[in-house]
């Protein structure tokens, strides 16, 4: 198994945060740290640190080498700038071979496809090179936008999970979906 040195769309790069990219990480988390607050967990003011950017970063880095998870950062063409973000968590080989999906977009860039181009690139590797049956992706049911990407990217609903995630500070429900590969 091979890490992908990048993954290319039509308006940006995929790939995996080096050591470098810590100062980028950074803007990226201060600048939609409004926008992205009511989707994800409540964060400590360390998250919004330098430190705790270097320490994503070879978190990640060690759990891609482990095959447990690829937290992706999706760069502009130029790479100067971090667009958004692209997660395959808690990879599980053995009969299972699936993993968890998780995504975020830059305020600024929402609305233009972006997101669709990324997670289309990224559902191709993870179900092409990493070989995975199963892609899973969880969503507030009151987030709209995630649902209709989601959907036009293939995934089916599968269930419904009460108080699933502590989500800016409060148990939410959040609707299950998944996309399975299909070798026909």
């Amino acid at each position: 198994m091979s890490i992908p040195a990048v993954l290319q769309t039509a308006r940006s790069c995929i790939r995996l945060p080096e050591p470098s990219d810590a100062v980028k990480l950074l803007r990226f988390r201060v600048d939609n740290r409004a926008h992205l607050a009511p989707w994800e967990p409540l964060r400590d003011d360390s998250y919004y640190t330098l430190e705790h950017c270097a320490q994503a970063i070879a978190d990640g880095q060690e759990a891609a080498r482990l095959d447990r998870g690829y937290p992706f950062a999706v760069f502009g063409a130029d790479e100067e700038e971090i667009l958004a973000s692209v997660t395959l968590s808690n990879v599980v080989r053995g009969p299972f071979q699936a993993c968890l999906l998780g995504y975020g977009i830059g305020a600024g860039q929402q609305g233009r496809g972006l997101m669709y181009e990324a997670l289309e690139a990224g559902l191709a590797w993870a179900f092409g090179e990493l070989g995975l049956h199963r892609v899973m992706a969880n969503y507030l049911p009151r987030n709209e936008r995630s649902a209709r990407l989601l959907e036009r990217l293939g995934f089916e609903r599968e269930g419904y999970a009460r108080e699933y995630l502590r989500i800016a500070g409060q148990w939410e429900d959040h609707v299950l979906t998944a996309k399975i590969r299909r070798d026909d």
